[in-house]
């Protein structure tokens, strides 16, 4: 087993071979796949280091359809002059090919490598600021509702999204909720029932320079196709009755530590609660009602409209 010292070494390796700069990369074993193929969706330029039972034919499958471009090279022997080789390949490929002797995997979103990443050598590193105004997501124009930022500071508090974590945003209006758990290193997907929602989130996305995966569809039945996510918010949906539960469920069946709900009428807060409780979260909730400032020890007359936030945790 290779020492911290000749593992780091190896990886400025790998990345010289390249001619890419290795300080702004983020290195992830394949001990818990999941974490290594989310960490892999959410940032540019990432180092796998394989372990038995996760190389690239596991990652290549995991990526497939799950994000919008990755190559994935492939190093064996790494820094043996006589045997080193490595390859360039896409995931499809990866996942369609027996591999041996791996060394290392470097997953590279080529159309962002001039973005900003995670250092290497530190802790993965968050935004500057989160909980963003809600005119950041163009609130105001068109149609798309922006959960205002008083309640999304509180649903990203009990997500708690981080590197390694995958977060669904369910009926996610112009994708306030999955564009801030990004830029708090995790990967999202942002479920929008119509292609105008749709072309709305990928706006968004592209002005905050991250990567959500949005994808069109009705909820819960969309939501099958999907990898089991870490955190789900489930935006407001009027909808039929028992909607809006079942989609609850749905997620709750599949996530990992956190289900929020934004509730759009008190009477289901009940249901939203039975739905959570049946899956074995235990069950809480807030009616936020705010006032923002609107000058020197003035409230706005507008106040934000209020907002019921149901959460569970494992």
């Amino acid at each position: 087993m290779l020492s911290d010292r000749a593992r780091f070494a190896h990886i400025g390796l790998a990345f010289g071979r390249l001619g890419l700069a290795w300080d702004d990369a983020v290195v992830v074993e394949g001990s818990v796949p999941h974490r290594a193929v989310n960490i892999c969706r959410a940032h540019p330029k990432v180092a796998v280091l394989p372990t038995p039972g996760f190389g690239p034919a596991e990652l290549g499958s995991a990526l497939l359809h799950r994000v919008a471009s990755r190559t994935l090279v492939v190093f064996s022997a790494l820094g043996d002059p006589f045997r080193e080789r490595f390859e360039r390949v896409d995931p499809a490929e990866a996942m369609c090919r027996g591999w041996e002797g791996v060394s290392m995997v470097l997953c590279l979103d080529e159309s962002r490598q001039d973005g900003p990443s995670p250092a290497v050598t530190g802790p993965l590193t968050g935004p500057d600021s989160w909980a963003l105004p809600d005119g950041e997501f163009g609130a105001g124009a068109g149609t798309g509702t922006v959960l205002p930022y008083e309640a999304r500071a509180l649903a990203l508090a009990r997500l708690g999204p981080r590197a390694g974590d995958l977060v669904w945003d369910i009926g996610s209006g112009r994708g306030a909720v999955a564009i801030e758990c990004a830029r708090l290193g995790a990967a999202a997907v942002a479920v929008e029932r119509s292609a105008a929602g749709v072309e709305r989130v990928r706006a968004n996305t592209a002005a905050h320079g991250v990567e959500v995966r949005a994808v069109r569809g009705e909820a819960p039945a969309v939501l099958s196709h999907l990898a089991d996510p870490d955190g789900v918010f489930v935006g407001g949906r009027s909808g039929a009755p028992g909607e809006l539960e079942s989609v609850v469920e749905t997620a709750a069946r599949r996530a990992r530590r956190a289900v929020v709900v934004a509730v759009p009428d008190p009477a289901r807060i009940a249901p939203v609660r039975s739905a959570l409780t049946s899956c074995g979260f235990a069950a809480e909730g807030v009616l936020l009602r705010s006032e923002r400032l609107d000058g020197p020890g003035v409230f706005s007359a507008a106040a934000v409209p209020p907002v019921c936030l149901v959460w569970g945790t494992r």
